[in-house]
């Protein structure tokens, strides 16, 4: 499995505490099947983190890298952000201070919770209007997405990439996160699932969980797509496998629209 999404890197944001998290954080991750691993710490949240692209972020990565090597050979650790969305966005992008995963197009990107969808919008067409590719994180959990999921139809159509947090399957973070992150996958329109991983011990990089609670339900090609082949391809810059959407107003068929 490939983990697109977590806060590994020590000491940026509310993720890893010290290199000894993220030591543990990448076994447990290799114990548990996922073999590539891109760090996402929080960036761009106004009065919280910075952590934009330069020589404190290098620095940084770059020692993980060289320690997880050491102590975890079996984990590849690749660069990137999840970056809050404020209006400035597009500027930062073009300023190249906000580093996409793996130095492609794809740029992790995160609402606030409460966020209005009409900004949320907008701000997916400017990012998109400078040639990055949104990669909505943990899309599930945003108000306005619960509130009408086929929010997220429309932005598949233009061209986005949705990520929802493994845990919300399981109801880590509520009902209608969970509830919503069924709709999403049920209408097929998941492109990868990520832990979102904040330590070793709550909120980990264990996918294994989630894969195999799922797997109950979905088809093995399925999950494999969205656990494995979907995020390959975007940290390769490939386009995703893409499923036929299923409109909200029919019944779900993800099982017949695999591909």
């Amino acid at each position: 499995m490939i983990d697109i999404h977590t806060h590994i890197l020590p000491g940026m944001d509310d993720g890893a505490a010290d290199i000894y998290d993220s030591i543990e954080m990448a076994a447990l991750a290799y114990e548990n099947g996922t073999k590539v691993i891109v760090a996402t710490p929080h960036c761009n949240i106004p009065g919280e983190y910075n952590n934009y692209f330069g020589k404190e972020y290098c620095r940084v990565f770059r020692k993980t890298k060289e320690i997880i090597q050491r102590e975890q050979p079996g984990i590849t650790l690749l660069a990137g952000m999840e970056v809050f969305t404020t209006e400035d966005l597009p500027r930062l992008l073009t300023e190249g201070r906000i580093f996409p995963i793996n130095r492609t197009r794809y740029v992790l990107m995160e609402f606030d919770f409460q966020e209005d969808p009409d900004f949320a919008g907008a701000m997916v067409r400017q990012v998109m209007e400078v040639r990055a590719i949104p990669l909505i994180a943990h899309a599930e959990r945003y108000e306005f997405v619960q509130d009408d999921p086929e929010i997220i139809s429309e932005w598949k159509k233009k061209g986005c990439e949705i990520q929802i947090n493994k845990g919300s399957f399981m109801g880590r973070f509520g009902a209608g996160a969970q509830q919503t992150a069924y709709e999403l996958l049920n209408h097929n329109l998941v492109t990868a699932v990520a832990s979102d991983a904040h330590s070793p011990i709550r909120r980990t990089t264990c996918m294994a969980d989630a894969y195999d609670h799922l797997s109950r339900e979905y088809p093995k090609e399925y999950l494999d797509a969205l656990f494995e082949i979907n995020p390959r391809n975007i940290c390769n810059g490939v386009k995703p496998v893409q499923f036929r959407r299923i409109p909200f107003e029919k019944t779900y068929g993800w099982k017949e629209h695999v591909r």
